[in-house]
């Protein structure tokens, strides 16, 4: 876990395995006063072999994640400075990991790259040794997101394909898949998630692939597409540890979408996706929503349905409305059910690093943890110097964690935290 701030707030990397240790002092920078869950009491001292110093001065442009060499000898607080307090005594929820989402135009634009700029970017992001950042958790889209190149599913049958005779995972061996497999031989213990954006149109309610709903006698057929995919993507060698089963599922105006409501979402669960996947004997956790804040009904509501309740691991959620503190509210409504953040963008037009730096900390490496969620993942992996790749209806502002331009790349907010 990395704390990041200005010169004068250091941040802290706690080389302490997968436990959260949520021992900070300071404000979270959210609406909230009070910290949840509670902050443990003032700790004793910590062995300095487990702590390491990472810097990054948002006024500087040299000092982005640098690691100093110096030492950490805890003692008695001195200085005016927020503390940050390590007690190993407590923990609170495990974590799964912090990364991105790989976008299939983030593997386009990392799969054009000359084969050792790119091994080396990918060393950098995904190895775990002291010196890279370790990236440990990535989202995938299940089909085109907003930011590919192109729409698709994986079944673009002309006319209904129920028994999903046309299905193939053939467009994500272009690049996503290549570029996963990469990765994994850095960091075989990466978890990855997948997120459909739509569901094959000729399944939809107004046949396009923005918005519309998914008709209710393909329920059935979605799921085992569901299943067929991680199938698939299993064959690969690739193993997903979730899925959600509709990004945005409120939305249904980007390019694509669907919209669930979650009355559908939970009759799409309890009916079909939860019993398919045990017949399939698919490990895979299923995780609800993965939307805004704002809308903590929506999980609610199916989690208080026992019968879809039993197939869910958790619910996702995005903080694009709303405020962080609802990720607690949802946890501790359902203390067995996790929670899950899976998506926030920077905006590229914003030219405000200090700004922007700022926020995602306190909002979402602070924030989203303070408030337990198992993971934390901004949104694309990567992007060129023209926010590209995406489709003609797909965002055009969004910010990569780096910027790659051929061979050349420049690293941006979401790699200095």
């Amino acid at each position: 876990m990395k704390f990041s701030g200005n010169l004068s707030r250091a941040i802290l990397s706690t080389l302490l395995g997968s436990s959260l240790l949520v021992g900070c002092g300071g404000s979270d920078g959210g609406s909230d006063p009070t910290p949840t869950p509670p902050l443990p009491p003032t700790p004793g001292p910590t062995a300095v072999s487990q702590m390491a110093l990472w810097l990054t001065a948002p006024s500087d442009a040299s000092t982005r994640f640098f690691k100093s060499p110096q030492a950490l000898n805890f003692g008695s607080a001195a200085g005016q400075n927020p503390t940050i307090a390590v007690d190993t005594t407590q923990t609170y929820q495990t974590i799964d990991g912090f990364g991105y989402t790989l976008t299939g135009g983030s593997a386009q634009l990392l799969n054009q790259m000359s084969a050792p700029t790119r091994a080396a970017l990918l060393k950098e992001l995904f190895a775990t040794d002291g010196s890279n950042i370790g990236t440990s958790y990535l989202r995938v889209s299940i089909g085109a997101s907003d930011l590919d190149a192109r729409v698709f599913t994986y079944d673009d049958a002309a006319q209904p394909d129920p028994t999903l005779a046309q299905f193939s995972i053939a467009p994500d061996r272009v690049n996503l898949i290549p570029v996963l497999k990469e990765i994994l031989a850095i960091n075989p213990n990466i978890k990855i998630l997948g997120s459909p954006w739509t569901a094959p149109t000729w399944m939809k309610t107004n046949n396009s692939y923005i918005g519309g709903s998914l008709k209710a006698e393909y329920y059935p057929v979605y799921a085992q597409y569901f299943v067929k995919y991680l199938q698939a993507m299993q064959a690969e060698g690739i193993r997903l540890d979730a899925v959600t089963l509709q990004n945005e599922p409120l939305h249904g105006g980007n390019e694509p979408s669907m919209v669930m409501t979650a009355a559908e979402q939970a009759t799409f669960i309890r009916d079909f996706v939860g019993p398919a996947f045990r017949t399939a004997g698919l490990a895979t956790k299923i995780i609800l929503y993965d939307h805004n804040l704002d809308h903590p009904e929506y999980p609610l509501t199916i989690l208080r349905d026992p019968e879809a309740s039993q197939y869910v691991d958790g619910s996702a959620f995005h903080l694009y409305d709303g405020t962080i503190s609802t990720m607690s509210q949802v946890r501790n409504a359902f203390p067995s059910k996790n929670v899950y953040f899976t998506e926030q963008w920077v905006d590229g037009r914003s030219n405000n690093f200090a700004g922007d730096f700022g926020w995602h900390v306190n909002n979402l490496i602070i924030g989203a943890t303070r408030n337990w969620s198992k993971n934390v993942l901004e949104w694309n992996l990567a992007s060129d110097q023209n926010f590209g790749p995406h489709t003609p209806g797909g965002c055009s502002t969004c910010l990569g964690a780096v910027t790659i331009n051929g061979n050349t790349v420049t690293r941006n907010v979401a790699t200095t935290r």
